[in-house]
């Protein structure tokens, strides 16, 4: 037994040494590759958004096999390498976003994170805020209040797009409300707050179309929910346009809504 010990640590050791070995090789290589891709004139860099979104719609057309959770998956992993190279995504945008998330949301309407990242990416970055809406109401229809887990947060995400990019008070009423309802359902205190903070939106829209607490309410939100520091930016520049403050409190930061709406 003790030697059957032995050789699985000198294995595990023997593998160790290879991996750092073979990350000591590969080092300068990546580094030439980070190099390389700042040296990239616009144009290649235009060359490769072609080519990966020829890949893309090339994922759109085949079958999964029946592994639709693995290549959600993977599609996700390379739409964060995506999405996270500033510096090429300064030259070219963000206008792949809604194609990534066409294949992992038909693959996997369940995936909750990627319709986060899809609202982020797509309505905020690439300012296609119908892709974002169409792509999520596609993903609602396999959805219902207990699947997946929390699942009242993509109506959230969908009814602050349509409120605060499309400009469409009626529907972002109709979503937060449903958010509301699906949330109202779950007994545990987060759903409960969720359920609160939607309704409460929700009831602005039905009074007010054009609701200063309501769009302040929808900011927060994204407030809360950014993925970045350029998103928190813009939501609380958005907040302060609109009359609200932040207020820092040793419980979090909170928001000081104008006296009138």
């Amino acid at each position: 037994m003790l030697g059957f010990s032995r050789q699985i640590v000198g294995t595990s050791l023997i593998s160790c040494l290879c991996f750092t070995g073979v990350a000591c090789l590969q080092f300068p290589r990546m580094q030439q590759l980070i190099m390389s891709k700042q040296k990239l004139s616009l144009q290649s860099l235009e060359r490769e958004e072609n080519l990966e979104k020829s890949r893309l719609n090339f994922f759109k057309k085949i079958p999964a096999f029946g592994f639709n959770n693995v290549l959600a998956n993977w599609v996700y992993l390379n739409f964060l390498q995506y999405f996270g190279d500033d510096e090429v995504r300064a030259k070219t945008g963000y206008q792949l976003s809604p194609e990534y998330f066409e294949i992992i949301l038909k693959h996997d309407p369940r995936f909750r994170l990627a319709y986060l990242g899809l609202s982020t990416s797509t309505s905020i970055y690439a300012g296609k805020p119908e892709r974002t809406v169409s792509i999520t109401e596609r993903g609602l229809k396999s959805l219902n209040p207990w699947v997946p887990k929390d699942s009242y947060y993509i109506w959230r995400y969908k009814g602050i797009d349509e409120l605060l990019f499309l400009n469409n008070s009626q529907a972002a009423r109709k979503s937060l409300q449903n958010a509301a309802d699906w949330a109202k359902k779950h007994s545990d205190t987060e759903s409960q707050i969720s359920a609160m903070i939607s309704q409460n939106t929700a009831n602005f829209l039905s009074q007010n179309p054009n609701s200063k607490y309501a769009q302040i309410s929808a900011w927060t939100m994204v407030l809360q929910n950014g993925v970045d520091q350029e998103t928190q930016k813009r939501a609380i520049m958005a907040i302060e346009a609109l009359g609200g403050r932040i207020v820092q409190t040793p419980q979090g930061n909170q928001i000081k809504f104008p006296k009138q709406d």
